[in-house]
Parts: C-alpha cells; sequence; structure tokens
C-alpha cells in the first residue's frame, strides 16, 4: 500500500471544512444580527428635552478687612459733691482669683475697663474703690453708705466730657451674694454702679463682710 491519506479521506476531511467554514459563518451572522452595534443618535437627530440651566447662586462677598477697634472712652474722674468726693478714675482689669482689680489706693477708683465706658449708652458702667489699705488713710469711698437718694454725681472722661446721674438706690450686699451679672451688665439701660467695701471687718480674713453699691442714672 502507498503511503499518504487515501482519496476517500481526503473527500471526507474537505467535506467536513466546508461544513464547519459554513456553520461558523452562520454563527457570526447570527451573533452580528442579535447584538447590534449601538450608534449613538447624532446631535441634530436627538429628541432629548435639553437640560435645565444651573441656578446662579448670589454668594455675598465680604471684605476680609478687620475693622478698626472702636476707641474707648475711659472715665478719669468722679465727683459726688453731697459726699465731698472728687476722686482719680483709672481702668482696670480682673485679677487672677477673677475678682475686679482695684487700685490699691483707696483715693483712686477703678474702671471696670472690659465693660461700658463713660460714653456708652447702654449697659452698666461699674467704678469701685477700697475704703481702706495698709499704709493709706480711709479713702473718699467710705462716705458713700451715707450719701443721699437723688444726689447727684458727676463722671468726667478722658476726653474732657462730663456725665451727670442722680443717685437711685444705695443697697449692702454680703460680697458672697453680690449680682455681678446685673451690676456689670454690658447692656440695657444705661448706669452707673459705684462700688466699696462695707458692713463688719473679719479679721480672720481681713476683708470687710459686704459690699456697698450705689446705683445711679443718667439724668
Amino acid at each position: 500500500m502507498r503511503g499518504g491519506t487515501p482519496r476517500g479521506h481526503r473527500r471526507q476531511r474537505s467535506a467536513v471544512a466546508a461544513l464547519v467554514g459554513t456553520v461558523l459563518a452562520a454563527c457570526l451572522a447570527a451573533c452580528g444580527q442579535a447584538v447590534p452595534t449601538a450608534v449613538p443618535p447624532s446631535p441634530a437627530a436627538s429628541t432629548s428635552a435639553p437640560a435645565p440651566p444651573t441656578a446662579a447662586v448670589d454668594v455675598p462677598v465680604t471684605s476680609a478687612e478687620v475693622p478698626p477697634p472702636v476707641a474707648t472712652i475711659a472715665p478719669s474722674r468722679l465727683v459726688i459733691e453731697a459726699l465731698g468726693v472728687d476722686m482719680t478714675v483709672t481702668p482696670v482689669g480682673v485679677e487672677p482669683t477673677g475678682q475686679m482689680e482695684l487700685p490699691v489706693d483707696p483715693a483712686i477708683a477703678g474702671w471696670y475697663r472690659y465693660g461700658p465706658d463713660a460714653a456708652a449708652t447702654g449697659g452698666h458702667v461699674v467704678l469701685a474703690a477700697h475704703v481702706d489699705a495698709i499704709d493709706y488713710p480711709i479713702g473718699p469711698l467710705a462716705r458713700l453708705r451715707d450719701v443721699p437718694i437723688g444726689s447727684p454725681v458727676v463722671v468726667e472722661a478722658a476726653d474732657g466730657s462730663t456725665r451727670t446721674y442722680a443717685v437711685d438706690s444705695l443697697t449692702y450686699y454680703e460680697k458672697s451674694a453680690l449680682p455681678t451679672s446685673d451690676l456689670f451688665a454690658r447692656t440695657g439701660a444705661p448706669a452707673l454702679v459705684i462700688i466699696t467695701c462695707g458692713g463688719p471687718f473679719d479679721s480672720s480674713t481681713g476683708h470687710y463682710r459686704d459690699n456697698v453699691v450705689a446705683v445711679a442714672t443718667p439724668r
């Protein structure tokens, strides 16, 4: 027998190859028809409504520049003619203990500089002084307990202006019960608050038990 593939086998293989080629062509054609390639419509042919425009937002523009601080007008002098009081006033702050700082000399009153100033149209201007102190004579406000209701009180400011008040009330408070939130009010009706010590002296603490508080309103 000669080597090689018999003719019958060659004819059979050719027929099988032709059949496989026909099946593959049919499958590719079927896939192409079943899953057509998506072609995006041209913009001119689109029938969808256009997207609405984005709403405009007005953003307020604020300057980043810090406004200059409002200059304060400090009280510089306190006069209560009915008591013979005429004393210098100086700005003071807060002690580390949280209490209002006071000048050591009882002849000088302190103005609480974190509150309203001499020109304020609202809130309480607070002035305070010691009754006495070691190495100093008795202070002028030791007589505050005797101020008659209605007495005029004049506050002179650092700019030379003056403001006159009239005493409305005189009250003794135990220091532990002093209504600081009311007396040191920064808003509300304008008033002048004058504070000093009074009541019995406690030798164990070296302080007076009470505070004497006069409240005066503008005339």
